[in-house]
């Protein structure tokens, strides 16, 4: 299987003790590209490192909503210089969370329609993150519609709310989540995407897929998701992963 991970955090400190042993051994896994994508300004470097080691790892550089009140420092133009390298592919990740309370819905509403702003005038996809909040956040993207372009990262909503993204114009990413015991809405959202606007993605060190649960998730685990994925759906998981795979490449513009 070859495959995608459209949605990593290698730069995470988690990897710190053995990120190159693993990177090195990830194509022998079966990863053709993955996405390392840095939240925070002060991960930045650290993305930019990453991807300019590895030639099968692309950056997406944005401020996560759980930053929205304090963003950093001189954090646009930390930003702006970051999605200037030759690898940066994506603006993201973005959006609101209203699951957690780390920053004023305000500060995220206003930071996320800026960001939507920022990646059209600079010709980039979004990759979008939303929890709890897809009221607020649709509303937001439907005033943003032209020139939208991006993936909804670790989709987390209803048919009815993925029909709605799809009519955006937006991929739908699936990870971990679809392997979980009470996995009811996302099993229903992996059989309903069409095959040309899914993608597949671990959100490592996050989001463990079963029957992992409990340890530190990697690009590795991506053929768990798509095997779980295309049982629910009657495909072949190869196919699958290798659609998904052309997908991301169209979305990300990488040859």
């Amino acid at each position: 299987m070859r495959f995608f991970d459209t949605h990593a955090h290698l730069n995470d400190e988690s990897f710190d003790t053995d990120r190159a042993a693993l990177i090195e051994g990830l194509p022998s896994c079966g990863a053709e590209l993955i996405m390392d994508v840095a939240c925070a300004a002060e991960d930045f470097e650290k993305t930019l490192e990453i991807t300019a080691k590895y030639p099968f790892i692309y950056g997406a550089y944005g401020i996560h909503p759980h930053y929205a009140s304090d963003p950093g420092e001189n954090w646009e133009a930390r930003l702006r210089r970051a999605l200037c390298d030759k690898k940066a592919v994506c603006l993201g990740e973005i959006g609101l969370d209203y699951h957690y309370d780390l920053s004023e819905k305000e500060d995220q509403k206003k930071l996320f329609d800026y960001q939507l702003k920022l990646a059209k005038e600079l010709g980039f996809p979004v990759s979008l993150h939303i929890r709890e909040a897809f009221g607020d956040a649709m509303e937001i993207l439907r005033a943003n519609k032209d020139g939208l372009r991006g993936v909804m990262h670790c989709f987390s909503g209803s048919v009815e709310t993925a029909r709605e993204c799809l009519d955006l114009g937006l991929y739908i990413a699936l990870g971990g989540a679809v392997t979980f015991k009470n996995a009811v809405k996302p099993i229903e959202v992996a059989k309903y995407v069409p095959q040309d606007r899914l993608l597949l993605e671990t959100d490592c060190p996050y989001m463990t897929p079963v029957p992992h649960r409990g340890k530190r998730n990697d690009p590795s685990f991506v053929p768990i998701i798509a095997q779980c994925i295309a049982g629910a759906r009657g495909e072949d998981a190869d196919a699958l992963a290798q659609s998904c795979l052309e997908n991301g490449k169209r979305l990300f513009s990488i040859s």
